[in-house]
């Protein structure tokens, strides 16, 4: 998730590690803070990499600061990410929503569409937080009020999203 948003927030601009850390932090939401002893890795491993370079520049006051920018092979890593994400880019909602941010990005509906067929088929199989032996449980079925709002809240939000979904789609098809 932060190597993806690092890509997707350089191909917008460059950016010094604060304002990325700040973009990534609002992305992420409060569920999922980013540090310092996670950003900064893999700030590292992707320059390493040749996705992306430091620049030095004067500071507004007397300190001197690193912008960072993507390299061609950034960008290109960003668009093979954004069409070949990874299977927990697709299941976990988090990482999802990261991706959904750059999608416009990949700049080709049908690779767009592939991407969000995937998220869909995912919503789509039978699955829940707790299970009756082999078949997950419904909200109904839960007796406990706090597993029953889960499962409540979790379906609808399920719902919205593949509503929001097919509509996508629908529109990428035209």
């Amino acid at each position: 998730m932060i190597e993806l948003a690092i890509l997707g927030f350089l191909a917008e601009q460059p950016l010094h590690g604060y304002q990325l850390r700040t973009r990534i932090a609002q992305l992420a939401g409060h569920a999922r803070p980013i540090s310092d002893g996670s950003l900064y890795p893999a700030i590292t491993r992707l320059e390493k990499a040749g996705l992306l370079v430091r620049r030095l520049e004067a500071g507004s006051a007397a300190a001197q600061r690193h912008t960072l920018d993507l390299t061609a092979a950034g960008r290109a890593e960003l668009l093979r990410r954004l069409a070949e994400p990874a299977e927990l880019d697709i299941t976990d909602s988090t990482r999802f929503n990261v991706l959904l941010a750059f999608l416009g990005r990949l700049g080709d509906p049908a690779a767009q569409c592939r991407v969000l067929r995937r998220r869909l088929d995912f919503l789509t199989t039978p699955a829940s937080f707790f299970y009756a032996g082999d078949r997950p449980q419904r909200a109904a079925e839960q007796a406990d009020l706090f597993r029953r709002g889960m499962l409540t809240v979790a379906r609808a939000t399920s719902r919205a999203e593949q509503a929001w979904l097919r509509e996508a789609l629908a529109e990428l098809a035209t």
